[in-house]
């Protein structure tokens, strides 16, 4: 795990390429009321200079972040 932050799709990929490409994916939200999503859509828009930009959108709610979870990204 690194504390540096993800801002591009080149580092998201490379940020997953070690993991089971069959693995279920979560989106942990809200630290202090820690939620676990589905991921739902990727679109790409492009920001006021014109550079494309990805986007993942969140889905259903499947619960709350399990305290391993929360430990691990440093939330609890």
């Amino acid at each position: 795990m690194t504390d540096t932050a993800i801002a591009t799709v080149g580092e998201l990929i490379a940020a997953l390429d070690h993991y089971d490409p069959a693995a279920p994916v979560r989106l942990a939200t809200q630290p202090a009321y820690p939620l676990e999503n589905l991921l739902a859509r990727v679109v790409c828009t492009h920001d006021h200079a014109d550079q494309p930009v990805v986007w993942l959108g969140a889905s259903d709610q499947v619960g709350y972040v399990p305290a391993p979870v929360a430990d691990a990204l440093g939330w609890s």
